[in-house]
């Protein structure tokens, strides 16, 4: 019973191929392929002729614009006072270990005090390894940085640095506690 059911479904469609296949419902497209195979050929025009392009060096771009009136002698006024303060780094003195780093190789680690004492020492870490003690009064950091307080989260600095017109200025710094990575 099944081969004669699938021997008819395969009859079938047989017969439904024969059937799409038979007819020319193609008939106006194979006429247009025929025509345009019969049509004439265009012509193409030709590339045009290459320019060569010719390098210009413009001399004068240095000089003033053409259209801007020539400037005469500019005076700027800028007159250098003289330094009227008395601040003045004390290169007499000798210096101390934490001088030799920037403020920024530099970070606070710690607080120690003793017990019967007010003396409060900062723990200062450098970035070669080291951690050292420094206390109110000591200098640490490339510019005269004279350490005038340490609190729990902060080492704070008065650093002397120059001012641009031949003198010294005053600046507060502060050197910050951070965590360690063991």
């Amino acid at each position: 019973m099944s081969r004669l059911l699938v021997s008819s479904v395969l009859l079938g469609c047989i017969a439904l191929l024969t059937a799409c296949s038979g007819g020319s419902g193609y008939a106006d497209l194979d006429a247009f392929m025929k025509d345009a195979d019969n049509a004439p050929s265009g012509r193409i025009e030709p590339l045009p002729d290459m320019v060569v392009y010719q390098a210009f060096s413009y001399s004068e771009a240095g000089s003033r614009a053409p259209f801007t009136p020539p400037i005469e002698k500019v005076d700027i006024g800028i007159e250098v006072a003289e330094d009227q303060s008395n601040i003045r780094p004390d290169n007499d003195r000798p210096k101390e270990l934490l001088e030799s780093f920037q403020l920024s190789q530099l970070s606070m680690v710690g607080t120690l005090q003793k017990e019967d004492s007010e003396t409060v020492w900062a723990l200062v870490a450098d970035n070669a390894g080291g951690v050292h003690r420094v206390k109110e009064g000591q200098y640490m950091g490339k510019n005269h940085g004279r350490v005038v307080g340490i609190y729990s989260g902060s080492v704070n600095l008065i650093e002397i640095v120059p001012n641009g017109g031949g003198g010294w200025i005053e600046r507060p710094r502060s050197v910050t506690l951070e965590e360690i990575q063991l």
